[in-house]
């Protein structure tokens, strides 16, 4: 079993001030950063380089974000201690992890029954707990909103309307929008029929896959 020691923590806190250099702000990103010990989320393989502002995949065709991104994207969504936070692409749980750590209560989707069954096991294990989902990202948690803030880990071709149904007026969503390359795109919902879109530059992400898309 790996383990997390001081020379993981000493890599963290490096992880941190370079994405500060980067610039990444909001302190809290930066403490959660530091605090979640992302060589637990890789295969053995990449533990030695679990540090560096790089991506690695993570199984069934996905990746880990690199730091960076994942806190790119939390910062655009301001979070704030009790928040209700529902997140599209589970992934690994590194992501879902970093919002925990920040204080949001999370409702996390998986459609890949693979990382799914692992990530619900393995979260509680490592001390985080949130709603896990198997389901279609795309039509959201209807039963659970409205939610104030949503972030969509893959890219989307496009804004799905059901996830802005379910955000509150006030809320803000972060989702990665394109093809071979998205832009990140900040949705702000202003009222219920009034949106305000923000871009901010080119990201790469796997897809947003629909239910239609999948395998099992």
């Amino acid at each position: 079993m790996v383990i997390d020691t001081y020379r993981h923590k000493g890599l963290r806190r490096q992880l941190a001030i370079l994405l500060k250099t980067k610039g990444i702000k909001d302190a809290e990103v930066l403490k959660a950063i530091e605090k979640v010990p992302r060589h637990l989320f890789l295969d053995n393989t990449f533990i030695e380089r679990a540090y560096e502002d790089i991506a690695f995949p993570i199984g069934a065709g996905q990746t880990i974000s690199r730091p960076h991104t994942v806190a790119f994207q939390t910062e655009l969504l301001q979070l704030k201690r009790g928040e209700k936070v529902m997140e599209i692409g589970t992934g690994c749980g590194y992501q879902t992890t970093i919002l925990l750590e920040m204080g949001a209560k999370v409702y996390t989707i998986e459609r890949q029954k693979e990382l799914y069954d692992k990530t619900i096991k393995f979260l509680p294990s490592i001390g985080y707990s949130a709603r896990f989902v198997y389901g279609d990202g795309y039509k959201g948690l209807p039963a659970y909103a409205p939610f104030d803030k949503i972030i969509i880990t893959a890219g989307a071709p496009m804004i799905p309307n059901d996830l802005l149904v379910q955000l509150k007026v006030g809320g803000r969503m972060v989702i990665p929008i394109g093809d071979k390359v998205q832009i990140m795109t900040l949705m702000e919902k202003k009222s219920e029929k009034h949106f305000e879109k923000t871009e901010f530059g080119e990201f790469k992400f796997v897809p947003l896959l629909e239910r239609k898309e999948w395998g099992d």
